[in-house]
């Protein structure tokens, strides 16, 4: 800390407890929703350090990516914003290059390459990353259909590493058909292990990246980008601190210097041995906390590529103990707040991120809440007593917006079927009906990004009026009334 700078008196820093968030104890492991990982000691010390000097931003991103090569073997590195905005700053290099006039058009792609090529089971919601560039996604699911999927307007084939198993080209055949193309490969790593020397560099990817906030333990908002140099330099001239498309993912010098940090420990100052031994005895202490529990079994599974920990499935007999579910909601709600996944015969428990002293709590914790938390009682669902059938004109009424849809349903008895018509497309319904009430849901989105809508209602006065829950984009209200929907105007028209 500079000399003009004092430190302010702990009353004046905010806290978790002070805005009256709650912290939780993460026995789930790294996902973004529930704050990734705890930046390691040494990381934190360094953005500290790196957040009391000015610096030139290129200059910095210079060093750090001939530092990145010393350390990792790799051609060059640079540290994003995530790896999501590596994602997209890798295509805007692979579309763009490092042509000014084209890079400040993204995402109009008039004259540029600008289909990114993807095996159909490797894609997932990070594919708004790259459609934010202007590319098109081309799917492929054979080898020949791979190779029929090159053309001038090829930009790059990108790989999900840890999707290898849901598609029928692996990943060193798409690899190499990049390759034999002149096409860039890119692979997205992000919950895997950045281990020397690196498994896709070697197989001759153009580039890998991987979250700094998972396994790595550096800041969570920053990713590690490893590869070409040529490539990984164009990558970062198309974002912060230039002006390109790719802007606002700016990675700030402590982001940089802090996830550096977090290299320098994964190569020669971390255990790995020793913390898979603390994780495996903190899931052998949970274990033995329960083993008397009626019907309930443990087992230690092994993980795939990604999120690479060990996992305690707890299991136990429907009626026996309160459902998966509401021990889940009791774990969460209660305090200590904790975290962990739930599985429709029970629960399972990622040491990933838990610390010292957070087996004991969860063990104590879980035991109470299985100990004490009673079955529910059998339900016998009330008959119903409305018909549902018929065509729908429904509302949606957002946070911001609203939304107009078509629905039709068919009941017979208790069950729903039907369809939900938006602008944009048509999709099943399914759902159930229970005296007045009814629940219904349709998954509706955009190429892999689908969200599921769960509409919860109740029929009076002749209308269908609820709410709907959106998943991670929260709730929204609904009502529906009778009658043939006016014809929507579709978004092509």
């Amino acid at each position: 800390m500079s000399p003009s700078q004092s430190a302010p008196s702990c009353s004046q820093v905010p806290t978790f407890h002070s805005l009256g968030v709650r912290p939780l104890i993460n026995c789930r492991g790294t996902y973004t929703i529930i704050s990734g990982s705890r930046a390691l000691p040494e990381v934190v010390e360094a953005m500290c350090l790196a957040t009391d000097h000015h610096v030139h931003m290129d200059e910095l991103n210079e060093a750090v990516g001939e530092r990145l090569h010393v350390l990792t073997g790799a051609e060059w590195g640079y540290v994003a914003n995530g790896c999501a905005a590596a994602l997209c700053e890798l295509t805007c290099a692979a579309m763009a290059g490092g042509d000014p006039e084209r890079m400040v058009r993204l995402p109009d792609n008039a004259g540029m390459p600008k289909h990114v090529i993807m095996q159909r089971g490797h894609r997932n919601d990070y594919d708004r990353a790259v459609r934010l560039a202007g590319a098109d996604i081309i799917e492929f699911e054979t080898l020949a259909q791979l190779r029929a999927c090159f053309s001038p307007l090829t930009a790059l084939v990108l790989v999900t590493g840890n999707r290898a198993h849901l598609g029928a080209v692996s990943v060193a055949e798409m690899i190499a058909e990049a390759r034999a193309h002149g096409v860039i490969s890119v692979v997205d790593a992000a919950a895997e292990r950045p281990d020397l020397p690196n498994i896709y560099l070697q197989l001759g990817a153009d580039a890998v990246v991987y979250s700094g906030g998972k396994c790595l333990r550096g800041p969570q908002a920053s990713g590690l980008v490893l590869g070409n140099k040529a490539l990984l330099q164009t990558a970062l001239l198309n974002s912060a601190p230039h002006h390109g498309l790719a802007r606002p993912m700016k990675a700030g010098k402590e982001e940089i210097m802090g996830l550096l940090a977090a290299i320098e420990a994964w190569v020669a100052g971390r255990d790995h041995t020793a913390e898979w031994h603390a994780w495996e005895s903190w899931l052998a202490e949970i274990a033995a906390a329960l083993s008397d529990l009626p019907t309930l079994t443990t087992a230690l599974e092994q993980p795939g590529v990604a999120n690479v920990a060990p996992m305690l499935a707890i299991r136990w007999n429907a009626g026996a103990l309160a459902s998966p579910a509401a021990v889940e909601r009791a774990l969460w709600e209660g305090e200590p707040r904790i975290a962990l996944h739930r599985r429709p015969d029970g629960l399972a428990v990622m040491p990933y991120m838990m610390e010292p002293g957070d087996a004991a709590i969860a063990a104590v914790r879980l035991r109470e809440v299985l100990s004490t938390l009673q079955p529910a009682a059998e339900r016998v669902p009330e008959a119903p007593h409305i018909d549902c059938s018929g065509s729908w004109q429904l509302q949606i009424n957002y946070v911001r917006g609203e939304g107009r849809y078509a629905l039709a349903l068919d009941q017979a008895g208790s069950s729903l079927q039907g369809t939900l018509t938006s602008v944009y497309a048509t999709v099943p319904v399914n759902g159930t009906v229970e005296g007045s009430e009814v629940h219904f849901s349709a998954r509706l989105g955009y190429q892999a990004s689908q969200v599921t809508y769960c509409f919860k209602g109740r029929l009076e006065r002749g209308e269908l009026a609820g709410s709907v829950a959106l998943g991670e984009y929260g709730t929204a209200v609904w009502r529906a009334v009778r009658g043939e929907a006016v014809a929507l105007e579709t978004a092509e028209s």
